[in-house]
């Protein structure tokens, strides 16, 4: 699980074919894996992997096919910068919002203009998610935390103050440049408690009968 909160960027490195799929090599000067072991979650630019032999400010981690073709994971050139941050700790301040690193999809930027010191982003999301997506609520987008502005259709627009347009990858798009795009959990959970429920017929469990 993490937050949205992006720790640092990070850098492609190398890419290595393995088995069909593939291997990637990143460098993360910016964050810390003292800590860090083999085996431990690491949400990259909104998708989450397992890290390998981590160790001197770098890391791998094995991609499949799956991710390679549903996330811009596949599209990566080496030297590329990413989003990167650790898993979320049980004692952590939850600073975004729930984030899996599950991507659901794409979302392509169409346009940018500023807004005094900051940057509005447009974004067309897939059609079978627009209803996931509702104006101040939040989306995740390459790993990012972000507060919904507006919405129309399947269309929606973030700001980007001066900070999360240095820190992350986001400061960096141009029209047409895609994003991977994470809808608010907790928008599938109400979705899916609103949905009609068939329980099979199994009736309520009887309440214990209490002798004295």
């Amino acid at each position: 699980m993490f937050t949205g909160i992006v720790t640092a960027k990070g850098t492609l490195q190398e890419i290595s074919s393995v088995g069909g799929d593939c291997r990637l090599r990143f460098l993360c000067e910016g964050l810390s894996l003292e800590s860090s072991h083999s085996g431990d979650s690491i949400c990259v630019s909104g998708a989450c992997l397992t890290m390998l032999d981590p160790g001197d400010r770098q890391f791998s981690a094995d991609v499949s096919q799956e991710t390679l073709s549903l996330t811009t994971l596949g599209r990566l050139q080496s030297g590329q910068a990413v989003n990167l941050e650790l898993a979320l700790r049980a004692d952590d301040r939850l600073g975004g919002h729930l984030v899996t690193g599950h991507v659901d999809g794409l979302a392509k930027l169409v346009a940018r203009r500023p807004d005094a010191r900051a940057e509005r982003l447009d974004f067309e999301g897939p059609a079978h998610l627009a209803r996931y997506i509702a104006r101040k609520g939040s989306v995740c987008l390459d790993g990012v935390s972000l507060t919904v502005n507006s919405v129309d259709g399947s269309r929606f627009s973030v700001c980007l103050i001066p900070h999360t347009l240095e820190i992350t990858t986001l400061g960096a798009l141009q029209p047409g440049d895609s994003v991977n795009l994470e809808v608010d959990l907790v928008a599938r959970y109400v979705e899916r408690l609103a949905e009609p429920f068939d329980d099979g017929g199994i009736d309520d469990v009887a309440a214990p009968t209490i002798r004295e």
